[in-house]
């Protein structure tokens, strides 16, 4: 499984929390793993260079410089989880299928085809991102036997 990280925010020390694309925030105590990964320490000799680190374009982990960054995959693994981000309804429905289509085992392109839709209409979704019409998104979850039940509290 992978984890994808959409935000990280640096705290006191060398604490950082990171929310994930599941609406995880995750917080880690980056002293954790001195004794395990030495060069890190520099992260707590030198507060700037700890500040300068950011996500990678892919969102699976952070990076301060050439020499130092640390996956998303040991935060989400090592960290406590401190809240959860609420979703928009186009996020949610967005997991779902991410979530429907890899428990099938079946690939973007392989649900496109299922659903006889555009691949990228399928990604839009998953992100978040897209608008898909209610029949649209029908045709998607009923081209792998699933059926769209709205329940409003």
């Amino acid at each position: 499984m992978f984890v994808k990280a959409i935000k990280v925010e640096f705290l006191e020390d060398v604490k950082l929390d990171m929310t994930f694309k599941d609406g995880k925030i995750i917080r880690y105590d980056m002293s954790c793993v001195f004794d395990k990964f030495p060069q890190l320490r520099k992260l707590r000799e030198d507060r700037e260079l700890f500040l300068s680190g950011h996500l990678d374009k892919g969102g699976y982990g952070v990076i301060w410089n050439d020499q130092l960054d640390f996956s998303a995959m040991s935060i989400y693994a090592g960290g406590e989880i401190v809240g959860e981000k609420e979703h928009t309804l186009s996020e949610s429905i967005g997991m779902l299928l991410l979530k429907t289509r890899e428990d099938l085992n079946l690939t973007q392109v392989d649900l496109a085809k299922l659903a006889n839709v555009d691949q990228a209409d399928i990604s839009k979704i998953e992100k978040g991102s897209g608008n898909p019409t209610l029949a649209k998104l029908e045709k998607i979850f009923n081209s792998i036997g699933k059926k769209i039940i709205i329940n409003i509290e």
